[in-house]
């Protein structure tokens, strides 16, 4: 019991980081139809200078901030002038959006060197809490809590709120909100914000619980967030969430028990997933 229990918050874990990044994608492909391969490369931003930040003040919570901040700025840059040109192309965005991930991943060689780089939690999220015999380790809580709350926070600011109400609306018909006098740009550019924010925070929170980061990390997790967004169904923001889980308690599990498996079980599970519904498992019927 304690080894399945450990095993199912490693993977619960590892899906919300997983979630964070995927989350981004399904938003900014939801309303704007986007396909954006770069969105690894502010996953690693995010790690790089929130966890500079962290080692440079002691505050392992001014480093999440920082490391949103950078996200939200990359992400102004990226939409402003990377995809708005290429707006309706998936072809050019793929293109042009891999060749961006490039230059992310060496820009953060350039000015933190090519090697990797320890990163370990604060001392209030270090060690574990022991119950009924069970070890659980603070950090893996922690990871858990955050990724729920951002889920919740999103959900509330999609379905509860104005900007909600309107970008849903401009995922109905563009052209219509656009009549309206509502400024889909701005939409466009607020939800790439968002989507930006969420996977820097993921990677600011994956260099204590990984211990190190790397510039090749961001192509590294966005593969794994590619597959939670085709799993869960392309656009569909709560299939992002459960599909990241499955993801994350798959690959924990047969890491353990088969390790053999356990680069595999991914793309096995996303074949296995479009062979019976090739729309993913909670996206629409073409």
């Amino acid at each position: 019991m304690d080894l399945i229990i450990n095993l199912t918050l490693n993977g619960l874990a590892t899906g919300m980081l997983i979630f964070l990044l995927a989350a981004g994608l399904t938003l900014i492909f939801g309303l704007m139809d986007v396909l954006n391969f770069a969105h690894g490369g502010l996953f690693a931003w995010g790690a790089y200078s929130g966890l500079w930040i962290y080692s440079q003040t002691g505050s392992f919570i001014i480093g999440i901030i920082c490391a949103i901040l950078t996200g939200f700025l990359l992400g102004i840059i990226t939409e402003k002038w990377i995809i708005k040109p290429v707006y309706g192309n998936h072809v050019q965005q793929i293109l042009i959006t891999l060749g961006l991930m490039l230059v992310l991943s060496e820009m953060l060689k350039v000015i933190w060197g090519p090697n990797q780089i320890t990163a370990s939690p604060p001392d209030y999220l270090k060690g574990s809490w022991e119950l009924g015999g069970v070890i659980i380790i603070k950090y893996r809580v922690f990871i858990i809590l955050v990724g729920f709350l951002i889920f919740t926070g999103v959900q509330f600011l999609l379905k509860k709120t104005k900007i909600g109400l309107v970008v849903r609306a401009g995922v109905m018909n563009k052209e219509m909100v656009q009549a309206l006098g509502i400024n889909i740009q701005r939409v466009f550019m607020f939800v790439f914000m968002i989507g930006a924010g969420m996977a820097a925070l993921g990677g600011v929170l994956l260099g204590p619980y990984s211990g190190v980061i790397h510039a090749g990390m961001g192509m590294e997790f966005a593969i794994l967030a590619f597959i939670v967004v085709v799993i869960g169904g392309m656009g569909n923001f709560k299939g992002s969430v459960l599909a990241a889980i499955l993801v994350g308690l798959s690959g924990s599990f047969m890491a353990y028990y088969v390790p053999d498996l356990s680069l595999a079980v991914n793309m096995l599970l996303m074949a296995i997933v479009l062979i019976i519904r090739p729309q993913g498992l909670f996206g629409a019927k073409g």
